[in-house]
Formats: C-alpha cells, structure tokens, sequence
C-alpha cells in the first residue's frame, strides 16, 4: 500500500515598505501596508478562493477518501482578517469537513530555530493557540519553517508537548541508499518523520508548466503511472508514503490556471482511487499505518526544501544575510529585556524568514526562483531597507 500525503505551506509575510536612513528618526511604518494589501488579494483570488473552492468539491465528491494537511502561518491569517476574510471562511469550511489536517509552524515563518531556542519554542506556542482559535484544534504534526530541520531542533519540537510527527525534505546526502518513501524516526526515536519525495513534488510545483522540460506536458495519467511504478519496488508488502509537499500557491499563482494546474488538481484524486493500493491520508496517521520498525535517521546539519543545496544558504549564505540575523538577534534581547510588547511584535514581524530570502545573492536557476519572489530591485536594497527598519527599531527603544 501507497498512501499519498499532500501538504500545503500557506505563507504570507509583511513587507518592508522602502525604509531610508531619515526615516529612522520618524515614526514612519515599517511594512508597505499597500503592497501586502495587494498582494494578498491578488493571491487569494489566483490561488487560496479558487483551490479552496476545488478541494472542497473533491472532499465532498470522494466521501473523505481525498485528504491534505496544511501549515498556514501567523501573519498570513492575519492579513486573510484584514484583507480578504473570505480566504479564512474558506479554510475554515475545509478543516471542518475532517478532512484536511492543520499542521504546527512558528508563528511569524522564522527562522528562530537557528539561533534562538526559547524565541522559536515562544512562537510554536502563538502558532499553536492561533489554530485552536481558528480551527478549534491543536496540531501534532510539526513543520518548520521552509521544512529546516536538523537533530537538535526535533529535541526542540519533542520539547514542546503535544507533537508526534515532523516534516521535512528528503535530502539525498542524508538519505545515502534510503529511500523517502518510509515513515522514520528522528535520531532519538521520539519523533516520527515523513520526509518530502521532491522529484514529484518539483515536478508539479516547479516543472509543470516548463514547455522545455522533457516530460512536458504532465499529465495525469503520466503522474499517476509514475506513482504506481513506486511500489514496484517493495517486496516485502512494507507500508509506503509519497510526500509531495509544495507551496500552496503552486496552484494559480506560481503555475497560472491558463497552464491547466487546476484541472491536473482536480483528475488527479480520481485516478489514484482508482488503484486499491493507492490512497490519501494525514501526516499524522502515517506512524500507526508504519507496519515495521521505524528506522532512525540523523540529521547533524541542517537542512531545507531551497535551493539545490537543501541547506539554509537561502537565508543565511552571505554577509549581508548573516549580519542582518546576528543585528536582529542582538535587538530582539533587548527589545524583551525592555517589556514593550509593540515592540517585540515589530521585533517578531522582522524575524520571518522572507526578509533575508530577499537579500540572497545565488546565481542561475536559483537566483532567479529568489527575484521572482523579490519585491525589491535588489538583494542589497532589501538589505540596506532590513537594517534601517532595525534601526529604526532600536531608535524608538531608546526613545
């Protein structure tokens, strides 16, 4: 048996609005208001309204054999109340038919678990009461941000009571011969991992709509015979779980409804359930469905979904990345030791992981996946208007 899991990361960060040297002195907002405004209803009408409104329809058609999970962040949420509350009713719609598991995040996407242990558990905790207040739940499947991962923070996961399961990337230099297609623990064996099959997921959230990719056109029926020829390769009748994690934007805004993604979402759970030993279920039922002795896995460095490297050089893999983090670290300390809570909430909204994607430097392929996502002219500009809102941070401390 084959059981497919699909998970979403839903994400939306604050911007910085162009924040220069004389604006440090002033009061001036740190965020472009505007910008996320526009944003965020751009990508709820290309891709959260649409893709909700599918996946309910396939939940309903299939009778709660089509299931998915998602992480949906904290300051996404709050920019669905703010300016398009409808893309939250629809979430909401969609956790309530039983079928879609909400996953633990970090509240603000961070990057916390790097370098600030109590900072990352404090912003599980936010995450954690944000999805019992608006989805009446309590996770117990954990993915960090952009599915970093590595031994010492699945200690910290383990940490926070009430997480069973993580996530993360199916990274080849970890794996060697293993294959991600297996339920593992983590090195203690008191997490259970599902790690990302990120050829099939690369493949629908990357590849799809290539007209220079090889397998182009994707369809289907390729997809689906692509799937099966998986199990091909278990002769010992050995549970197996595809994990084909992708950004939730994948559908509509990164691969446009004119590509056809829509209707490959919408075949798809059809032609799986059309074969007895394919199926969809939750990250969290994967450990009972494990019918052998979970292996442990290590992971001594950390890793992630970005880039080809699958490291964290996408945030951190340059100077100017490496400064702006330590800078933060050092007045996100002094903003808790002064108690202002407005403070630290500016202070937690510069900590998301975005701000330093912004400045990354990579060139090729690479390079041009970050510009994409860029809403500056350059990794230096996002980097001088970085430092000069943490200075306008630090300025209104002293004040």
């Amino acid at each position: 048996m084959l059981s497919i899991i699909f998970y979403f990361q839903v994400h939306q960060p604050y911007r910085l609005s162009h924040y220069n040297v004389l604006d440090i002195a002033k009061d001036k907002d740190f965020f472009d208001e505007p910008l996320n405004k526009e944003v965020m209803q751009k990508v709820a009408q290309k891709c959260y309204l649409p893709t909700n409104k599918l996946l309910l329809k396939l939940i309903n058609r299939f009778e709660g054999k089509f299931k998915v999970a998602f992480s949906i962040t904290g300051t996404a949420i709050e920019q669905f109340k703010k300016y398009s509350p409808e893309t939250l009713e629809s979430f909401q719609a969609l956790v309530d038919t039983g079928c879609v598991e909400t996953l633990g995040e970090t509240y603000f996407h961070s990057l916390t678990s790097l370098y600030d242990s109590n900072e990352f558990l404090d912003q599980i905790g936010m995450h954690r009461e944000l999805m019992f207040k608006e989805f009446g739940c309590y996770p117990t499947t954990f993915r960090n941000t952009e599915l970093i991962y590595q031994d010492r923070i699945s200690d910290l996961v383990y940490e926070y009571k009430g997480f069973t399961t993580m996530l993360t990337e199916g990274v080849d230099r970890i794996l060697k011969w293993r294959s991600p297609l297996y339920a593992y623990k983590n090195y203690s064996k008191r997490l259970n991992l599902l790690l990302k099959y990120y050829k099939l997921s690369d493949d629908i959230a990357f590849r799809f709509s290539n007209r220079e990719w090889p397998e182009y056109p994707l369809t289907v029926e390729k997809f689906v015979s692509w799937v099966d020829k998986l199990t091909h390769s278990e002769t010992e009748e050995r549970n197996q779980f595809l994990n084909l994690f992708m950004d939730y934007e994948t559908f509509g805004e990164h691969q446009w409804a004119e590509s056809g993604i829509f209707d490959f979402l919408e075949k798809l759970p059809e032609a799986i359930l059309k074969h007895d030993h394919l199926s969809f279920i939750h990250p969290k039922d994967a450990a009972e469905l494990s019918n052998y002795q979970q292996e442990a896995i290590s992971f001594p460095e950390a890793v992630s979904w970005a880039d080809e490297e699958r490291d964290t050089t996408a945030w951190l893999g340059n100077d100017m990345q490496q400064n702006a983090q330590e800078t933060l670290a050092e007045l996100m300390f002094k903003v808790k030791a002064k108690g202002d809570e407005e403070l630290l909430r500016k202070a937690r909204l510069l900590t998301t992981s975005d701000h330093f994607y912004y400045m990354c430097t990579k060139y090729f392929q690479d390079g041009d996946v970050h510009k994409y996502f860029s809403p500056y002219d350059s990794p230096d500009q996002a980097y001088v208007y970085y430092i000069n809102a943490l200075a306008g941070l630090e300025e209104r401390l002293l004040r």
